[in-house]
């Protein structure tokens, strides 16, 4: 027995599209399965966990959605030590990216799965939250506070209009990170903790991080114009952006961040800082290609 989670909404509505696919992927293979999803995002994990406290021989979770889907899996399946992949669905798609799928072949993916033993990659945890990308505070958090209260435009371009309303009035903020236990006091635009290489729909933003190492990479760029910023940003794509002058790269198990910002994780809102992060090895059984 499979559960195939599903959030129709994501992609705009691609994730219903790509999960029918995927059942009748399922179906044609003779495995059984059950659909899961709700009304909102506190549903769906309830009656995921409802599912799982029933089912304790399941085989595995298949998320079908973007990366809160993915977000939201990762509770119960690091929790429960329960396999998961993850069909990218949704308009961000890194926790996928970062695994390395194709993200428009789900059909080769889930003939892996089914073929294949999982193995085990690191996660964060977050005071208590686990995430399985980038945990990240500074500017991009503040486009995500404004997206999340935008009705239009929809899709990517509600970022890209988020960035415009934010960076005129954006200013850096003071930050104390505490790396493995060493202090370090800056000013910082953004910070980035990656578990995983990119976030955003491909943005390399830790361009080596390794799912594999214990390690997090920590992203800081500190203080630069806002012209300057606009020309750095598209480096990002491609990881560049890291020889910049003013960003600077770091390698930490447990990370911890006060300052007067709000963090997100996956593109999920955690909250206010204070925060404290560390990596668990081999915290989730998930499948690579």
């Amino acid at each position: 027995m499979w559960a195939v989670v599903v959030n129709p909404t994501s992609g705009r509505g691609n994730g219903a599209h790509v999960a029918s696919k995927v059942i009748g992927f399922l179906a044609n293979k003779k495995i059984v399965c059950k659909t899961i999803s709700g009304v909102s995002s506190a549903a769906t994990l309830e009656h995921l966990k409802h599912f799982v406290a029933k089912n304790p021989k399941l085989e595995g979770i298949i998320a079908v959605g973007g990366d809160g889907l993915a977000h939201l899996a990762l509770q119960v399946a690091a929790a429960e030590k329960i396999p998961l992949t993850v069909i990218a669905a949704g308009t961000g798609n890194d926790f996928a990216r970062s695994i390395g799928w194709d993200l428009s072949d789900f059909e080769t993916q889930l003939s892996t799965v089914l073929a294949s033993k999982p193995e085990s990659i690191d996660l964060g945890l977050v005071d208590g939250e686990w995430f399985g990308a980038i945990l990240s505070t500074g500017f991009d958090s503040v486009v995500n506070e404004r997206a999340n209260t935008m009705k239009w435009p929809k899709g990517p371009m509600k970022y890209n209009a988020a960035i415009a309303m934010e960076l005129p009035k954006f200013e850096p903020r003071n930050y104390s990170i505490t790396l493995d236990g060493k202090v370090l006091e800056t000013k910082a635009m953004l910070i980035a903790i990656g578990n995983g290489n990119s976030y955003g729909g491909g943005m390399l933003v830790c361009p080596d991080a390794d799912l594999n190492d214990g390690h997090f990479d920590v992203m800081i760029l500190e203080p630069v114009s806002r012209i300057e910023f606009l020309k750095v940003f598209p480096k990002v794509f491609s990881g560049r952006h890291v020889a910049h002058p003013q960003v600077s790269i770091h390698r930490a198990k447990k990370v911890s961040i006060s300052a007067n910002a709000v963090a997100y994780a996956d593109g999920e809102r955690i909250g206010a800082l204070p925060i404290s992060a560390e990596t668990i090895p081999h915290a989730l059984l998930t499948w690579r290609p």
